[in-house]
């Protein structure tokens, strides 16, 4: 019997913002961590943000768990500002949608785009979606849009998204509204993004970029460039 190997093509192509990313500082870190799993991000940074996230959930959830006395001091005055919206709280949603915009479930049939919201706050019909960040200040306005395409999607009565980053790093937040009048204009000026993600994965071509991770933030140890410094 002749074994039949499966291309990873061969699956209905889907993203996510963290895999447009990815894919834009470089294509084979993002095809052997994201798509073949060879390789997995076990940075410090990325363990810590994975535990404020959960214990944010935990925190905001049904549940309201007490968060850990390590991080309560700089994240529990913001879930007590988020209670203060009123509102059905949602936490950790993993919201998807059709290449049309229409709702689906995450790993539904014909799904084209995949997003966690960290927070979801629905009230009547204005939403507040918010975003934990653990890093450094960066400004990325698309993220946010992008969970406010799926929150239109998914509560069609929404009218307004009001999305924050909480940088907790800094205590400080950034905030901007979006309108499902605004959508239009997110996908025009993503269009060519995707289209170069969708393309590379249909044709399973990867080529690595030498950049600021491969010296020492990359676990892809095949890389002709890994551990070499930009500087090299």
């Amino acid at each position: 019997m002749v074994a039949v190997t499966t291309r990873h093509s061969d699956k209905p192509f889907a993203w996510s913002y963290s895999r447009l990313k990815n894919f834009e500082t470089c294509p084979k870190r993002h095809q052997q961590i994201d798509i073949l799993k060879r390789f997995k991000d076990e940075s410090e940074q990325l363990k810590y943000g994975d535990m404020v996230h959960k214990a944010a959930a935990a925190r905001l959830g049904h549940g309201r768990t007490p968060l850990p006395k390590e991080i309560e001091p700089i994240l529990e005055p913001w879930c007590q500002k988020i209670e203060k919206h009123g509102g059905r709280i949602y936490v950790e949603q993993k919201l998807a949608i059709k290449k049309d915009f229409s709702p689906c479930g995450y790993f539904d049939r014909g799904v084209w785009f995949r997003t966690v919201g960290d927070v979801v706050q629905i009230r009547d019909n204005v939403a507040l979606g918010v975003d934990w960040k653990t890093g450094n200040i960066i400004e990325d306005s698309v993220q946010l849009a992008l969970l406010a395409q799926c929150v239109f999607s998914h509560h069609p009565g929404v009218r307004a998204v009001r999305t924050d980053f909480i940088w907790l790093k800094e205590d400080a937040s950034t905030t901007e509204t979006f309108r499902l009048r605004d959508m239009p204009q997110l996908w025009i000026e993503l269009a060519p993004r995707i289209k170069a993600l969708e393309e590379a994965y249909n044709t399973e071509v990867f080529p690595p970029i030498h950049n600021k991770l491969c010296r020492k933030w990359c676990p892809v140890c095949t890389c002709e460039f890994h551990g070499v410094s930009t500087w090299d």
